[in-house]
């Protein structure tokens, strides 16, 4: 059993936007070596989110007009009291909930095990500064 770590960094010039990283994963995939196992792909931030599904630009726009109609920006204190402390971003924290922090994905023969239509997406609720996602890659 072996693991290969990799940290991979993002800074989205919007306040929310989504980034395909799979070829990045794969690439790191190939250069752990591991052929049988699992990777996981995990937000450093809890702003962010990693999430699977479809490379569609509708289905993308869908998710962040869904996503504002659940938790609309607002940085008042009054519709959430996290804004109390002195923060703006309330409702990027319930998006990251909503979405997820992380995955995990089969790896089987040295590549990513996916079904139909499957990429790994960053997602971003809080933009405009670095933020970190892990690869934790484990197998043989």
């Amino acid at each position: 059993m072996k693991s290969h770590t990799k940290q991979l960094t993002f800074n989205v010039p919007t306040r929310m936007g989504f980034i395909n990283i799979t070829k990045q994963v794969a690439g790191e995939l190939t250069n752990s070596g591991i052929r049988e196992g699992l990777c996981l792909i995990n937000a450093m931030h809890i702003t962010a989110s990693v999430f699977i599904n479809d490379d569609e630009p509708g289905l993308h726009e869908d998710y962040q007009r869904w996503l504002e109609w659940l938790a609309p920006f607002d940085p008042s204190p009054e519709r959430y009291h996290h804004n109390r402390t002195g923060e703006d971003n309330g409702d990027a924290h319930h998006k990251r909930q909503i979405m997820g922090r992380e995955v995990v994905v089969a790896v089987t023969n040295g590549k990513l095990d996916f079904g139909p239509w499957e990429q790994i997406f960053y997602g971003e609720f809080d933009g405009r500064r670095n933020k970190r996602v892990l690869l934790k890659i484990i197998g043989e």
